[in-house]
Order: C-alpha cells, then structure tokens, then sequence
C-alpha cells in the first residue's frame, strides 16, 4: 500500500482525513473478461464510490476512523485513510454490464468483454 502524500508532511493524529492510500489490486483474465480485486479495510458498501466514466474506472473508499466517543489516541501505528484508483479500460469492456461486489473488506469487480463480432460477407451493389 503506498500513500499519495510525502513523508515529510507532518502527521498530525487528530485529521487522518488527509491520507488517501492507493489499494493493492489484483487483475485476472478469463474467456469472458477481467476480474479485479481490491483490499479495502473499513470499506463499506455504503462508503464505496465506483464509477465508469470515458472508459475510467475510478473506485473511492472513504473510511470512518474507528476512535471511541470520548477517547483521544495515544499511540497509533494503523494509519487510516481513505482509498482512490483508477483505471483505463480498453474498448472491449461492456461497461453497462460491470459488476461490483464488496465482501470482507475485498472489493471485486467484473469486467464483462465483449463477445467478438463473427466474420461475415458484405454484399456490394452497384451504384
């Protein structure tokens, strides 16, 4: 996981709203398109943005710090942040038919192809 931010910015435990972290993801192939996941801990269907754009994928999970009402931190080492990606998608992807299912903190994404045009004959007229 690596942060969109430099390290020399001071860290200050009172606004962890400023980090934004890039989420590790993992992309497959199959016959029928591409299968994306992406950790996202403390990521919940209803903080999750995921939109498709001129051909961009852009997922955003926002996630809530887990401090106790009354309670100041300590000592922390659990950074958090939210999460922001995005992708290119090529011409093949069916963008009105892309699925999106969140689950223990995995967000997994289907990315239907296509199917190929099948070869056939065009008839020329004379004109």
């Amino acid at each position: 996981m690596s942060r969109q931010h430099s390290d020399d910015e001071p860290r200050e435990l009172s606004t962890p709203e400023q980090f934004v972290f890039t989420p590790p993801i993992d992309i497959y192939e199959t016959d029928e398109g591409l299968v994306l996941y992406a950790d996202l801990p403390g990521v919940s269907v209803g903080s999750l943005e995921l939109q498709v754009q001129d051909n961009k994928l852009t997922l955003l999970g926002k996630v809530e710090p887990q401090i106790p009402e009354g309670a100041r931190p300590l000592h922390k080492e659990y950074e958090v942040g939210n999460y922001l990606r995005s992708f290119i998608l090529s011409g093949e992807i069916v963008h009105s038919e892309i699925e999106a299912k969140l689950s223990n903190g995995v967000l997994r994404i289907f990315l239907p192809k296509a199917p190929k045009a099948e070869p056939r004959r065009i008839q020329v007229n004379t004109g």
